[in-house]
C-alpha cells in the first residue's frame, strides 16, 4: 500500500521534468542519461560517468548542481592528489594554540571527482567513507557531510594511459554507471550555436532550493514497493549470480540500489508506487558495472550488460495486485 506520509509536493513530476528540461538545454540530445542522473540523485545515489574526454561530463554535473540549488565543488584527480586534499586537514592555529579542522572539497553537497581513475588507489579509497556513511574522519574525528551529499565521478576508459582501475568494492558504491557518448549531428550543431552566444551554464537558475531537493529525496524513499516487486528484484540479482558468463554477480547492495532507483523513477513518472517497467528500465544501469564477466565471455565480446539483459528476459514479470497500485 502507498505510504501514509504527508507529502510537501502534490505533483513533483513537473518540477523534476523542469530540472531535466533545463539541463537538456545545455547537454544536447542526452535526455535519457539526464533523466537517469536525476533518478540517481533523487534517491541519494552516486553516479559514475565513463566516457572519452570532451563529451560534456563535467558540463552535465555542473548543470545538475545548478538546477537543484546545491553548491558544487570539482576535484581534479591526478596521481599526486593526496587524501587530505579531498577530506580536509587539521591546521594548527598559533593564536589559540590548538588545531582547527579546515574542510576539503568533499564537505559540499555536490562533488565532482573528475577523472577519478587517474588518482592513486589510496586517494580513491578516501572517497569510500563519504560514499557509504555520508561522513569523513580526519585525525580520529568524524565530520558529518551535508544533506544531500552527491558524488558524481568521471573516469576515462580503462585502456587510456595513466589510469588506475577502481576496485570492485568502490564500483559497488556507485548507484549507476552511465555514458554520454558522442552527440548526434543535430545536437552537436545546436551546441556550437549555443556556445557562440555565451558559456552554456551562465543563465542556469535553480529550479529547486537545496532544502526542497532533500524533501523530494524523502518523498522518493516513501514511494510504495509491492512485495512481489521486491521479490522480482531479488530474483534478478540471483539470476546474475547464476549466469555462466559472470564470476561475480549482483550484490545485496545492488538489489537495494535498484529498489531505491525504481522508487525515484516512479516519482519522476508521477506515481507513488513502483511498477515492473521502473525496475526493467534501470536494471542495466544499476547492475552492470558491479558484475565481473569471466575471461571467456570478454574474449567472445559478451559484456556484463548483456548478462543483465538476459536476466531481465529470463525472470518472469510479476502481476501486481490491484491494491498495490491504488
Amino acid at each position: 500500500m502507498i505510504s501514509n506520509r504527508t507529502f510537501l509536493f502534490d505533483q513533483p513530476q513537473p518540477l523534476l521534468n523542469k530540472v531535466v528540461d533545463q539541463v537538456s538545454k545545455v547537454v544536447f540530445g542526452k535526455r535519457d542519461v539526464i533523466e537517469k542522473c536525476v533518478v540517481a540523485m533523487l534517491c541519494g545515489g552516486h553516479i559514475l560517468l565513463e566516457d572519452v574526454p570532451g563529451v560534456g561530463k563535467t558540463l552535465l554535473v555542473r548543470s545538475l548542481a545548478a538546477s537543484i540549488g546545491c553548491e558544487y565543488k570539482r576535484i581534479q584527480c591526478t596521481p599526486d592528489l593526496m587524501p587530505s586534499d579531498i577530506t580536509g586537514v587539521s591546521v594548527f592555529k598559533p593564536q589559540s594554540g590548538s588545531f582547527e579542522f579546515s574542510p576539503g572539497p568533499l564537505m559540499n553537497p555536490v562533488v565532482l571527482a573528475d577523472e577519478l581513475n587517474r588518482a592513486l588507489p589510496r586517494t580513491q579509497s578516501a572517497f569510500l567513507e563519504a560514499m557509504e556513511e555520508k561522513s569523513i574522519t580526519v585525525d580520529g574525528i568524524t565530520h558529518e557531510l551535508p544533506e544531500p551529499f552527491l558524488l558524481l565521478a568521471t573516469q576515462n576508459p580503462l585502456d587510456h594511459e595513466g589510469t588506475f582501475p577502481l576496485p570492485e568494492a568502490q564500483l559497488d558504491r556507485f548507484l549507476m554507471k552511465l555514458s554520454l557518448g558522442y552527440p548526434d549531428q543535430a545536437g552537436e550543431s545546436a551546441m556550437l550555436e549555443r556556445h557562440l552566444q555565451r558559456r552554456p551554464t551562465d543563465k542556469l537558475r535553480p529550479v529547486l532550493l537545496q532544502e526542497e531537493w532533500v524533501e523530494l529525496q524523502h518523498e522518493a524513499a516513501a514511494v510504495s514497493v509491492d512485495d512481489s516487486l521486491r521479490e522480482y528484484i531479488v530474483s534478478l540479482a540471483a539470476a546474475t549470480r547464476r549466469h555462466p558468463d559472470l564470476r561475480l554477480g549482483a550484490s545485496p547492495r545492488a538489489s537495494s540500489a535498484l529498489m531505491r532507483a525504481s522508487q525515484a523513477r516512479a516519482l519522476m513518472q508521477g506515481r507513488r508506487y513502483v511498477v515492473p517497467d521502473d525496475i526493467k528500465n534501470l536494471a542495466a544501469a544499476v547492475f552492470a558495472h558491479r558484475l565481473l564477466p569471466v575471461p571467456e565471455a570478454r574474449m567472445a565480446g559478451r559484456s556484463a550488460r548483456s548478462a543483465v539483459e538476459a536476466a531481465v528476459a529470463s525472470v518472469p514479470i510479476p502481476v501486481l495486485r490491484f491494491a498495490a497500485i491504488r
